[in-house]
């Protein structure tokens, strides 16, 4: 399974995986097999939300030199019981393979809670390297949960793209882009 694939589908088989996972709009959406027709429509329509997405809005700033900032963000679903988490990962072009790939631990955020409620929540996490003589690229993966009382409602995951406007963390202010080269 490639790299960027996100880790909750690591442990399904691939009749699982081809079940549980539907692919919209560049968002991993997976969804239980149980529910209904209806249910499936609305986590589509949330997959493809103008407001679910992921970026990188801060890159080696004299500021923050060596330093990637991650930032998402999240729809409600709808109901206000429902808990939002985002989860936040660095990965690493390599330049002869051209494959993206993890870079373990010190660089993945776990789940952060991010709230609840009827409205679109951003978050994000920064991460900083060691500086290296070799120039290498990054970029961030978002994974997204709504949980209604501990329990996986909803997952999607993004990488980060261009384009988007963060309300706080952004440095220059403004600043969003796919990914970021630290040396």
């Amino acid at each position: 399974m490639e790299a960027s694939t996100p880790r909750y589908l690591h442990n399904m088989t691939p009749a699982k995986r081809t079940v549980a996972a539907v692919l919209a709009a560049g968002a991993l959406l997976a969804l239980p097999t149980s529910v209904s027709a209806a249910v499936r429509q609305s986590f589509r329509a949330l997959a493809q939300s103008p407001e679910l997405w992921a970026t990188v809005d801060l890159c080696n700033t004299p500021a923050h030199p060596h330093t990637i900032g991650i930032r998402g963000s999240m729809p409600t679903d709808g109901h206000p019981h429902h808990t939002m988490y985002m989860r936040f990962l660095v990965q690493s072009l390599d330049a002869t393979t051209h494959q993206w790939s993890d870079l373990g631990e010190s660089a993945d955020s776990g789940f952060v809670l991010i709230g609840s409620g009827p409205s679109t929540r951003q978050a994000g996490r920064t991460f900083e390297f060691k500086p290296t003589t070799t120039a290498y690229t990054l970029r961030g993966v978002v994974e997204f949960q709504w949980r209604r009382a501990g329990r996986l409602v909803h997952l999607a995951s993004h990488t980060t793209t261009a384009g988007h406007t963060s309300l706080a963390g952004a440095e220059p202010k403004g600043f969003s882009s796919a990914t970021c080269t630290l040396s």
